[in-house]
């Protein structure tokens, strides 16, 4: 039976006359749909999309572990943008497929939704259940590279942007089972993107959590000689001595050993969940883990609370993260906040006039994993962020309110811990509703009176709006005269505010710098907040450039982390940029933003001097290290460093700061929101030593330091 074509998309081209027939429509085959839209099957075409590639790989080996067939997958970043995987699981199979006429691994290579996932026995879960993984993976590699180890025998094909270069070829014996493949990313679609190890690395460390007993080897071989790698991964064309499956020799020299990593944990979630928390004062001795198979779905959590004011949820689906969570995370939460509410009224926790605690309460500090393993999971699109099996949701409830019944009455210590963590989190709750009511109230009450200290603009028209928020009273009496009225407000904040990471939020809304940011933003916070009610939709943050400026705008952004990360989430918040110097030249000014800007402008005026001659300075200009040797060199040349934005006049400050035709302004975003909270705790915590351990770790990236 002759292959049938793939996927026929149908494409409108107007004509100058509007015309439309038959010439007008394309016939994209095989994996063309693919390079036509990539971002259609891994997301995007960027960072993200080009890591895609790997995980869709790697995917397929985690599917064979979870099978019960492999138990070693090793992952290498090789030079010239190669990327290597392979396992030790049974191979992907190498029979004539009688559908397609070829060989089985030429249609998983190069067919869409084709693999061993849709029926069958072959796969009791998976989480690639789209078919689309590997040959998406070879469509957008401009090389492909597949070695099969299966029955003895070691069979080998390439391909080029998704087609084949030549048919299968069985070249040699070989003694254990598994695939390999090798890919390099097609530049021509992910122009700019590079691999970031320490994101591979995190992804396959949590595989490794999540798949208990697989061993996980990860290396960056980027830099090292061609020879070496060649000789760790030759496959010994079919000579048993050297099969390419036989993952735990030793790399052939310390250059190799130096960048490589192995994950492998026989404790699964709980290692994870202790993993999560390595930085934390946790609350009880034991972490609390069920694993059961209810109804055909196999359900696996772990849980335990810190002394946190935040929680950490992660959820995974078939050892897919889904990031928007879903049915299974819902019954978890369902059943966790009933069960602890049933204990803590069984055993007189809480009395019959206080009201019940709330998911909030009893999420506040607390560390959960939950994984579950179902045969057709229904994920919202090939990213499979969020899960939508109303099964999972029940089969999940299950499971935990009866495990974490046996686990309270078996661990009381533990019970009471928790609880008393629960109900303190709960009486917060209601202090800081009061007082959250009352910064509201005051508001209102006040005819929607803004604070005193903010100069509004004239525009009610959010969308037009921005709202600076400055350090001190010098920075914002020029912000408020340079500012174009009609459209800028100015909210000047004194010193530094609370902050907000050691504090709840009842004790927050004590700063009267965060009541005023509160009120002036109009959105309200926490449980009340409304992000339709939000009166600027673009918030700058506008600090000095120096130890103490950069200390507030990091004590700003772990406030709008805490309480409002819509905001950032829907590209609402920004840091200005001021420059660091003026550099001046007879009449002509320019600003640099660093230090490259800076040598940049200065050559420029060099060459434009033409001139050689030193320029005599007073000696306060050389204490002060506004003009360096090298500049003396440039004749008429000024340069003043801005220790603050007080120094620079209104005008100064519109012309480089404030006016959208110039000014430079960075974006804040949450790229991984684990991280982002993780990094939150490591610099505003109460912990020192996770505090300490950071800076020396980070000191020699640091140039310029200001003190």
């Amino acid at each position: 039976m002759p292959p049938k074509k793939q996927i026929a998309i149908k494409a409108i081209k107007a004509t100058p006359q509007g015309s439309y027939s038959a010439k007008d429509i394309y016939v994209l085959e095989g994996l063309e749909p693919v390079r036509k839209r990539p971002g259609m099957y891994i997301g995007s075409t960027g960072a993200s999309g080009l890591h895609h590639l790997i995980w869709e790989v790697v995917d397929n080996a985690i599917d064979e572990a979870m099978a019960g067939f492999c138990d070693q997958i090793e992952v290498a970043l090789l030079p010239q943008d190669r990327v290597f995987v392979r396992d030790n699981g049974r191979g992907i199979p190498v029979d004539k497929h009688k559908q397609t006429g070829k060989s089985a691994l030429e249609t998983v290579l190069t067919t869409l939704h084709a693999g061993g996932k849709f029926g069958g026995e072959s796969y009791k879960v998976s989480g690639g259940l789209h078919g689309v993984g590997v040959s998406v993976v070879n469509a957008l590699s401009i090389y492909l590279r597949a070695e099969v180890c299966r029955d003895g025998f070691l069979y080998i094909q390439e391909y080029q942007r998704g087609k084949a270069k030549s048919k299968m070829k069985k070249i040699g014996r070989c003694l254990n089972n598994g695939t390999t493949i090798v890919f390099c990313p097609d530049r021509d679609i992910f122009k700019d993107a590079q691999f970031s190890f320490k994101e591979i690395l995190d992804h396959l460390r949590r595989q490794a959590y999540l798949t208990r007993g697989v061993k996980i080897i990860i290396h960056d071989w980027r830099q090292v000689a061609e020879k070496e790698v060649a000789e760790y991964f030759s496959n010994g064309q079919g000579k048993q001595k050297k099969t390419p499956f036989v993952v735990d020799k030793k790399a052939p020299s310390d250059v190799l050993a130096a960048d490589s990593y192995a994950f492998y944990f026989e404790g699964g979630l709980i290692s994870y969940v202790g993993y999560l928390n390595r930085r934390q004062k946790v609350k009880h001795e034991h972490i609390f883990y069920a694993h059961k198979e209810q109804d055909s779905i196999d359900v696996e959590v772990a849980c335990q609370y810190t002394d946190d004011i935040s929680g950490l949820e992660m959820s995974f689906a078939n050892n897919i993260i889904t990031g928007e969570g879903g049915m299974h995370l819902t019954g978890f939460r369902t059943a966790f906040t009933r069960t602890l509410n049933d204990y803590a009224r069984k055993n007189n926790f809480l009395k019959n006039s206080e009201e019940n605690l709330t998911g909030d309460d009893v999420r506040e500090g607390l560390t959960a994993v939950i994984s579950i393993k179902i045969k057709e999971p229904q994920f919202e699109g090939q990213t499979k962020t969020k899960l939508g099996n109303p099964e999972a949701r029940s089969a999940v409830e299950l499971v935990v309110a009866d495990a974490l019944e046996e686990y309270l009455e078996k661990n009381p210590q533990d019970a009471r811990d928790i609880l008393g963590k629960c109900i303190l989190a709960s009486k917060a709750r209601q202090a800081a509703k009061a007082a959250r009511d009352t910064v509201i109230r005051k508001g209102v009450l006040d005819g929607l009176a803004l604070p005193g200290k903010l100069a509004d603009c004239s525009s009610r028209k959010p969308e037009e709006c921005e709202l600076y928020i400055v350090e001190g009273d010098s920075a914002g009496g020029s912000a408020k005269q340079g500012r174009d009225r009609n459209f800028q407000a100015i909210l000047p904040l004194r010193g530094k505010i609370l902050n907000v990471e050691k504090a709840r939020l009842d004790k927050a809304l004590t700063s009267k710098e965060i009541k005023a940011l509160v009120i002036a933003l109009g959105t309200a916070i926490a449980e009340t907040f409304d992000l339709s009610k939000l009166r600027y939709h673009r918030i700058i943050i506008m600090t000095d450039a120096d130890v103490d400026g950069a200390h507030i705008r990091t004590l700003l952004l772990t406030l709008f982390f805490r309480y409002f990360p819509q905001l950032i989430e829907q590209g609402h918040l920004y840091i200005a940029q001021p420059p660091l110097y003026q550099i001046k030249a007879g009449k002509q000014i320019q600003y640099a933003y660093n230090e490259a800007d800076k040598n940049e402008i200065i050559q420029a005026f060099k060459k434009a001097a033409g001139a050689k001659n030193k320029v005599k300075t007073t000696k306060a200009q050389i204490a002060a290290k506004t003009v360096t040797p090298e500049e003396e060199k440039v004749t008429g040349l000024a340069v003043q460093r801005y220790k603050g934005l007080g120094e620079m006049n209104p005008g100064q400050l519109w012309e480089t700061t404030m006016d959208p035709q110039n000014r430079v302004m960075k974006i804040v975003t949450i790229a991984d929101a684990k991280q982002a909270d993780e990094i939150f705790d490591i610099l505003m915590g109460n912990e020192v030593a996770p505090r300490k351990r950071f800076i020396q770790n980070k000191a020699k990236e640091v140039r310029n330091l200001d003190i």
